[in-house]
């Protein structure tokens, strides 16, 4: 049995448009819905299959036509296409479908991918791109030119300061993209919750005299927590003076402490301290919520929020519902690339 069945129908790339129509022909009980093109860009082995799972969860929040890419360079030059539809149920009656398009691509890919993305995009709809793994040299101006959102996850980059590099060439060249880093979603609960903390009036009165930051995080997160950091710094005004090392707008100096554990959420601990007044949000392993707190001398108060998800379909999912422009995740991006 092909282990490919699974994606739908096998058909002929000239002949996707054409068997498309013939799949919503065949029942009158079905809506194809769509508000955008999504692409999910991959290559790894199987990740082709793996995505078409993810697409399946992520069509019921989010209509789409989905491109599904994966490609292989190692192989000689070839193309295989599948296509089918994922369909979920509407106040219990009527059948809400969207499109899935399957390429395999193998051998030097950079035009035929291109070429073959592009005339299969929903002309009227925004494209978001979501590129797992690696840049590679399919990353290219041309392809960006197109993108309107752009998803990349900077925890797998072996080197994030040269992938941004690229990334910001690109926002230079095409002002409507928007850059959206998985690694920035996966601590958004914790800069709400610490942005919360800060509407007390004890922790108030510590803003300007913060003397350390702790950040506890899991090994192959490190990049949300200078993340984390860079935005601390940035909307607090801090002014970097070394390695983790900063000074408050009136002087005071700051010590940026960042510990990894392979025992730990993405992110389990940020606190932030000046004297005997602690500001801290903390997540234990697997945790759904996170405990905020502030302790001060005999004050104490404490509650809970709701922790961020973990897997990054979850996030893409959380990104498509908030939409926006990511301007913050921009406004930091320099601080984040000194940091590293």
């Amino acid at each position: 049995m092909d282990k490919y069945a699974e994606l739908g129908m096998e058909v002929a790339v000239s002949q996707i448009d054409g068997e498309l129509k013939k799949l919503w022909e065949q029942d009158d009980a079905s809506t194809n819905a769509s508000l955008m093109n999504l692409v999910v860009f991959t290559e790894k082995e199987g990740g082709l299959l793996e995505n078409s799972r993810i697409i399946n969860d992520l069509t019921r929040e989010n209509a789409c036509r989905a491109i599904l890419v994966e490609i292989n360079s190692e192989a000689d030059p070839s193309i295989r296409a599948w296509i089918t539809a994922h369909c979920h149920l509407s106040g219990g009656k009527k059948s809400v479908c969207c499109e899935q398009i399957s390429f395999y691509l193998t051998g030097r890919v950079t035009g035929r991918f291109r070429n073959t993305v592009f005339s299969h995009l929903n002309s009227d709809l925004p494209l978001v791109f979501w590129w797992q793994g690696e840049l590679s040299d399919v990353f290219t101006e041309r392809l960006v030119s197109v993108i309107d959102r752009l998803i990349v996850d900077s925890s797998a980059w072996q080197n994030p300061k040269a992938s941004f590099s690229r990334i910001l060439e690109s926002v230079d060249d095409n002002t409507k993209l928007t850059v959206q880093d998985l690694a920035w979603t996966r601590c958004w609960q914790f800069r709400a919750s610490i942005a919360g903390l800060f509407d007390d009036s004890v922790a108030q009165t510590i803003i300007g005299n913060i003397e350390k930051v702790k950040i506890t995080h899991h090994a192959s997160d490190r990049n949300t927590a200078l993340q984390i950091l860079a935005w601390l710094a940035v909307q607090a005004g801090w002014k970097s003076t070394g390695k983790l090392l900063f000074e408050t707008r009136n002087g005071t100096k700051i010590i940026a402490e960042i510990e990894a554990s392979e025992d730990s959420a993405p992110i389990s601990l940020v606190e932030i301290s000046a004297g005997e007044t602690v500001v801290r949000v903390s997540r234990e392993k697997d945790s759904a919520h996170l405990l905020r707190e502030i302790q001060s001398g005999d004050y104490h108060v404490s509650s809970l929020s709701p922790a961020d998800p973990e897997p990054s379909a979850d996030l893409v999912a959380e990104q498509l519902a908030r939409g926006g422009k990511n301007s913050l995740f921009l406004k930091i991006l320099p601080q984040f690339l000194e940091l590293i």
